[in-house]
């Protein structure tokens, strides 16, 4: 398999990309590994550590955090996420994966890669820990702000594929965000979305608040890019400030330092548990190619992390499910 990696998206880019790589390299001789972006830029960080499934793919622009999505995708032909989703669209790369501006890589998802037959709207994923440790899949978090019922029941249907072949769970659990369990509450997108839902062949649990998301009710999560992309923003604020408050709260007196050392592996784990590096890689689901969104803040790890979720979509014929799902197949 191959996957093509945007060397220059991301604030730590492109070291935490060519350290990624080289450690996936290692681990994964079966993956070649191509790094897109300036060559001059990407050589010296290779250098005395090159392996024979890591390439380079000479990529002179780069799309940056405030460029205009579209504008930039069109004028830029020659950036890195531009090329990386030409690779895929003419089957050079079996997936791409981008750390690099949201707007400009759901662009090249539509312009560049192009949408599977029979999907309106593709949708932004994300994986969100969850107390079980199984975690669950929400989407759509920001790709599709203003989005149809229909629309929702094929993200419930792209979701619970993703799940079945990429996590290997049988009949995954399918939730409908919204402000309460019963059936009759929400706007009139969630009502509607809840009817269609019922009738659909998927495992559909029902509507989901979003207090008890993290507490493992659902395998995948539906909602619109608006709602999405507010809950996901909300817990990542919530994450940061509960850990602010311990390590002050924990650095406040010396009986409480003393109490952080003895303490000092469980939070560990806690931090863990609730690091979205551990969770990095967020398909959009809809387009025909895998294209992944790491998050802008990747580090090496997080990037490794979005590597493994590639493969491992790869390995479970994601698209080619994905496509006889649509068709009826």
């Amino acid at each position: 398999m191959r996957i093509a990696i945007d060397a220059m998206g991301g604030d730590h880019a492109p070291a935490a990309q060519v350290e990624a790589v080289l450690s996936s390299a290692a681990e994964w001789p079966d993956t070649e590994f191509i790094l897109v972006g300036r060559a001059e830029a990407i050589e010296p960080l290779l250098a005395g550590k090159r392996h024979p499934n890591v390439a380079i793919e000479d990529a002179k622009e780069i799309i940056e955090a405030d460029d205009e999505p579209v504008r930039a995708v069109r004028r830029k032909a020659d950036s890195s996420m531009v090329v990386a989703g030409r690779m895929v669209k003419e089957g050079r790369a079996d997936a791409m994966i981008s750390a690099g501006n949201t707007g400009a890589l759901m662009a090249v998802g539509l312009l560049v890669v192009g949408r599977l037959k029979g999907i309106e709207r593709p949708g932004l994923t994300s994986m969100l820990p969850t107390l079980d440790d199984v975690g669950v899949l929400v989407l759509d978090l920001g790709a599709n702000m203003d989005a149809k019922p229909e629309q929702l029941l094929q993200y419930a249907t792209m979701g619970s594929i993703y799940r079945e072949k990429v996590n290997g769970l049988k009949k995954p659990r399918v939730g409908l965000l919204n402000v309460g369990t019963e059936a009759a509450k929400g706007n009139e997108l969630t009502k509607a979305a809840f009817e269609l839902l019922e009738k659909a062949p998927i495992h559909f649990v029902g509507n989901v608040e979003a207090r008890d998301v993290l507490e493992g009710v659902c395998d995948v999560l539906v909602c619109d890019g608006f709602s999405g992309n507010i809950l996901l923003k909300a817990m990542e604020g919530t994450a940061s400030a509960t850990f602010k408050i311990l390590r002050e709260e924990l650095t406040s007196s010396w009986k409480n330092k003393l109490a952080a050392a003895v303490l000092k592996p469980s939070f560990r784990k806690v931090r863990t548990k609730m690091d979205y590096n551990e969770y990095n890689g967020a398909p959009l689901l809809g387009v025909n190619g895998l294209v992944i969104k790491g998050h802008g803040s990747s580090n090496a790890r997080a990037m490794k992390t979005a590597i493994r979720q590639a493969r491992a979509a790869i390995q479970g014929g994601v698209i080619a499910a994905l496509e006889g799902e649509i068709r009826g197949e």
